[in-house]
């Protein structure tokens, strides 16, 4: 049987020749060629054809413009085709080869950008999962990368949008810690919860789940028997916070979760 051996070992050949071919046709290619190329994947969607465009571009033509440019729109294909950690890795390495580029504030922002969007199920936006109930890391590091684009670039111009997701965040991270909270409660450890409806008032003033943490420290500190606590946040939360849905049934010493209607659980 050597007709099979002898289609496979054309078949070999025959790849290696167009492997060849493939390599052959960019061997003249100019850097603007490379650039053209790599950009046209970019638009079309092509996000691994143009990461690998780019990178032959810059081992061909390292140094200048195009292979400062190449670098920065690598960071934006790898955040497209999700890949985060690839997209938080070309971002430092252009922060760190280009400090002083006049678009190096769009790598910090890239930076932030895709670890923002880091963790989301693929069908979060279909199911509305809660992002409070995942693991909050990416959220963390998400909001220091924004942060210190804010920070580094406050005229830059991507710094109001990464001020608006620092507030989801800020309002994510605070929701987490009352998941937890929540859990304590459920299983009776009441400081722990109570701990951890203290971290958000101290570290989250400015979130949304600034009212539930009051709350929640009502309940909590009433368990613990710890009447005085328990009164002045609930002053706290019938001063500042008039419209909480729990805020009548705390008021009449009710110790009873809520959740998100106002209804006892």
């Amino acid at each position: 049987m050597r007709f099979p051996r002898i289609l496979s070992i054309f078949s070999l050949l025959l790849l290696a020749g167009c492997s060849t071919i493939s390599e052959d046709m960019t061997e003249n290619w100019s850097v603007e060629r490379f650039y053209e190329e790599a950009k046209s994947a970019l638009d079309n969607g092509d996000y691994a054809g143009a990461i690998d465009k780019f990178t032959q571009l810059e081992a061909r033509y390292p140094y200048g413009r195009y292979a400062q440019q190449a670098q920065l729109e690598t960071i934006y294909a790898y955040y497209k085709d999700n890949e985060p950690a690839s997209a938080v890795a070309a971002a430092d390495r252009f922060i760190k080869l280009h400090p002083r580029h006049p678009n190096v504030d769009y790598a910090f922002y890239l930076r932030g950008l895709a670890t923002f969007n880091q963790g989301k199920g693929a069908f979060e936006g279909i199911f509305k999962q809660d992002r409070a109930k995942r693991d909050p890391a990416s959220l963390r590091e998400s909001f220091n990368y924004f942060r210190e684009l804010v920070t580094r670039y406050p005229d830059s111009q991507y710094t109001p949008d990464a001020i608006e997701r620092m507030a989801e965040l800020r309002n994510n991270l605070a929701r987490h810690e009352l998941v937890v909270a929540d859990y304590y409660m459920r299983r009776g450890s009441y400081l722990a919860a109570a701990n951890r409806g203290k971290y958000v008032l101290e570290n989250y003033q400015r979130s949304n789940a600034i009212p539930d943490a009051l709350a929640l420290l009502v309940r909590a500190y009433r368990l613990m028997g710890t009447e005085d606590l328990a009164n002045d946040a609930l002053r706290v939360l019938e001063l500042n916070h008039p419209e909480h849905p729990a805020l009548a049934s705390l008021k009449s010493g009710n110790t009873a979760a809520m959740d998100d209607n106002g209804k006892e659980q």
